[in-house]
């Protein structure tokens, strides 16, 4: 598949921008009262075809921040541009979220919602049509939306994995 986990790149030599979707506050009720905790999505990526996501629990907001941070770091995907667009159209489904996008001409911008838009801008998408179908639940959104990132194929691919060259696939 065209899909490349970017393990041999280091994460230290990318410039990686962070970009928060979701905190959510959760409480564990116990004899002595309530202790809350919190959650954190988190969205990391260079703004040049590389977006990781990441989900970080802790007692503090700062502390899940940080460690959401770190576990985008580790599920890097290589996102295939073509004009700050994707090449074609995409579904993409986690659990209830699903999702559905299509190129766009130059200068339309992103048209998405919340969760979708920051693994967009992080990835460097910048004309882009979207929909959200299914589940609104940040989780799942972010997920079905990096689902269908990694789906995607360029042309070299393409013709790579027909055998063919690159002529044959846009003339059929």
């Amino acid at each position: 598949m065209a899909t490349q986990t970017l393990k041999q790149v280091r994460t230290t030599d990318l410039e990686l921008k962070e970009t928060v979707v979701n905190i959510n506050r959760v409480a564990k009720v116990t004899k002595g009262g309530r202790t809350f905790s919190f959650n954190a999505i988190v969205v990391v990526g260079d703004g040049n075809g590389i977006v990781g996501h990441g989900l970080g629990k802790a007692g503090e907001v700062i502390d899940a921040i940080q460690k959401g941070i770190e576990d985008a770091k580790k599920n890097l995907i290589k996102v295939p541009l073509n004009n700050n667009t994707i090449p074609h159209e995409q579904y993409g489904k986690y659990s209830g979220g699903k999702v559905f996008m299509k190129p766009a001409s130059n200068g339309t911008g992103v048209i998405a919602g919340g969760a979708m838009r920051a693994v967009f801008e992080s990835a460097g998408v910048h004309d882009v049509l979207a929909k959200s179908k299914g589940s609104s639940n940040p989780h799942n959104v972010v997920k079905a939306t990096i689902d269908a990132l990694s789906k995607l194929r360029d042309a070299y691919t393409v013709a790579e994995q027909r055998g063919t060259n690159l002529n044959k696939v846009f003339n059929g």
